[in-house]
């Protein structure tokens, strides 16, 4: 299972209430952070979440609301004692932007290891996440995340007797393991079925909808979109700054077919995102806008 929290909810500024860009997932011991805007450490500590984990960052871009809370993090990472390091990913440019803010936290017990991306999109498999990252379209380098965890086949008693497989192989097979016994290989497929349903969340902001995100959102179990702007008035303002609104993002999750929506990163100015849902989810119905400290645990689908 994946546990995810939406930490930040904000763009451009945090308010009262309404901290900047974060989002978070655990899974197996691992937890992974995309984007760090300001009062991210914060919003952790008010979920009860802890620090010691984050074994991954993923950045989508570097705009200020959606970094500037790294320095202040890594920090506290720090005095939490962390020696393991800590992989970041992100656009090209990403070393020297982190190396940059670092200058105020100059010294850590950990090392970072930098994963940069370049190409439209990547794939990138970590602590058991199946990260995918794809190009939106935003003013700067911009990408949205895939956030997979894979689980493999059923086992078949019948198929590892009838692949004379030892039974003291069976267990590291199940666990995706090639095992080679004398002259013979045996692989996971001779004891498994096919693999079922991953655990699919999708998660984009800073971009007008473009082919990328419902084609990568497609049958996501969550997609948390960015949402900038609920006020029909505010199309214009969208597509000149590279925005979505919530209908842009309601006509992706429907596109997709995703099983539900979250709203994401509203503008300073929008004080009550639920008051325009009900337009929204006339368009894509399990709709909502999404709030700081919102969390859902992810499953999979235990009749397969």
């Amino acid at each position: 299972m994946l546990d995810v929290c939406l930490l930040g909810t904000s763009g451009m500024m945090p308010l009262p209430n309404r901290w900047l860009t974060a989002l978070m997932t655990r899974y197996n011991g691992s937890s992974l952070l995309i984007d760090c805007g300001e009062g991210t450490q914060i919003a952790i500590k008010e979920k009860g979440w802890s620090f010691h984990p984050i074994d991954i960052i993923c950045f989508t871009h570097y705009h200020g609301d959606h970094i500037g809370g790294l320095p202040g993090l890594l920090l506290t990472m720090g005095n939490a004692d962390r020696t393991q390091p800590v992989t970041v990913i992100g656009p090209k440019g990403l070393e020297r932007v982190v190396n940059a803010l670092r200058i105020i936290a100059p010294e850590l017990p950990f090392d970072l290891h930098f994963i940069e991306l370049s190409g439209p999109t990547e794939e990138i498999r970590i602590n058991g996440y199946v990260i995918q990252a794809f190009k939106v379209n935003h003013n700067v380098v911009c990408y949205g995340y895939n956030i997979i965890i894979e689980r493999g086949g059923r086992f078949f008693l019948e198929k590892a007797e009838e692949n004379k497989v030892p039974k003291m192989y069976w267990n590291r097979l199940q666990k995706g393991e090639i095992i080679r016994a004398g002259d013979r290989a045996y692989t996971p497929d001779m004891v498994l079925g096919p693999p079922r349903k991953s655990i699919k969340l999708t998660y984009c902001t800073d971009t007008r909808p473009v082919a990328s995100i419902w084609e990568h959102a497609t049958e996501a179990d969550l997609f948390i979109c960015e949402g900038m702007y609920g006020e029909k008035d505010k199309e214009d303002k969208a597509i000149n700054h590279k925005h979505m609104t919530f209908y842009d993002a309601a006509g992706l999750a429907k596109r997709a077919g995703v099983r539900e929506l979250w709203l994401t990163h509203f503008s300073p100015s929008l004080v009550k995102p639920e008051e325009y849902m009900e337009a929204v989810r006339e368009i894509f119905p399990n709709s909502k806008a999404g709030k700081d400290g919102k969390s859902i645990t992810l499953e999979f689908n235990h009749d397969e």
